[in-house]
């Protein structure tokens, strides 16, 4: 029963990792940011680039998952 539910579970996995490591580098921007003297506009550049990251991420998975279905 693994042995054909493999690749599912493989990208299963491989997007929850990436998504854990995502919230761990947005931890650490926000941790960084507290501990320095950043002013509000670039707190704001930085947390926009972080969002388009992970923005970028989930429109790869959706399109991917579309064009594998033949949407």
């Amino acid at each position: 029963m693994l042995a054909e539910y493999y690749e599912q579970i493989e990208v299963l996995a491989t997007n929850f990792t990436l998504g854990i490591l995502f919230l761990l580098i947005g931890l650490a921007i926000r941790d960084v940011l507290k501990r320095s003297a950043v002013p509000k506009f670039g707190q704001v550049i930085v947390w926009m680039v972080l969002f388009l990251g992970c923005f970028g991420f989930i429109a790869k998975g959706i399109i991917q998952v579309l064009w594998e279905s033949g949407v």
